[in-house]
């Protein structure tokens, strides 16, 4: 996988092979509409350095791949993957619930490992007010505007649910943002970068990640409706 067409190609296949209330399915509804504004962003020149969004995206992507297929597969699902994947078809989880513990494992977890890779591959460092850094804050206006309108389409299926049940929702959705995951995320790829070499103890800290981003996800998907 080389592109992000290649990345969104994929994304329509899961889409695709998932029935619509599939809560993985709710999750890549919103990374695909995501993705499609990042690839439509890169062709307008929008970003300083083309070349690192475009590796990140895809290294990015394959994290989340790789669980699609493992769960596919009767594999093992990464810890920070393992709630979505089990309460897939739970009942009484609103759709957006579903689609936030994906964005908490994917980000929360994934990212940093995304990042360390990309970085390595491309000879970067993890330093602030780089042309790379500066892109990668860009994606957070991306997210924020796409996750918006996702919502809304999300929210739909809520019609009628009672206010008392909405405001569960609410009280979920109000803990998730994605401009401090992200910030987070790179603070954690600095560190693992720092880590490198203790791989013992990096081998741990990323262990030790996987299970705190699965304990969050376990709380997002708790029935509200």
């Amino acid at each position: 996988m080389e592109t992000v067409a290649d990345v969104i190609a994929r994304m329509v296949e899961i889409e695709g092979s998932l029935p619509a209330h599939d809560g993985v399915a709710r999750f890549n509804d919103l990374y695909l509409a995501v993705t499609r504004e990042v690839e439509d962003d890169l062709v307008g020149e929008v970003f300083e350095d083309q070349r690192f969004l475009t590796r990140l995206d895809v290294v990015f992507a394959e994290l989340y791949f790789a669980a699609v297929e493992a769960a596919g597969s009767g594999g093992s699902v990464p810890h920070a993957w393992a709630p979505l994947f089990e309460a897939r078809t739970r009942p009484k989880v609103a759709p957006i619930q579903f689609a936030l513990a994906g964005m908490n494992a994917h980000i929360n977890h994934d990212l940093s490992l995304a990042l360390v890779a990309t970085c390595r591959e491309l000879d970067l460092d993890l330093d602030t007010d780089t042309p790379h850094h500066r892109d990668y804050l860009r994606v957070n206006r991306i997210l924020e505007r796409v996750e918006g309108v996702v919502k809304v389409r999300l929210n739909q299926g809520l019609v009628g649910v009672a206010d008392e049940a909405l405001g569960r929702v609410d009280d979920v959705v109000a803990v998730w943002s994605v401009a401090r995951a992200r910030d987070a995320a790179w603070t954690q790829a600095q560190t693992l970068r720092a880590l490198e070499r203790l791989p013992a103890l990096r081998d741990d800290y990323v262990v030790t990640l996987g299970h705190i981003v699965g304990f969050a996800g376990r709380g997002l998907l708790i029935p509200t409706i």
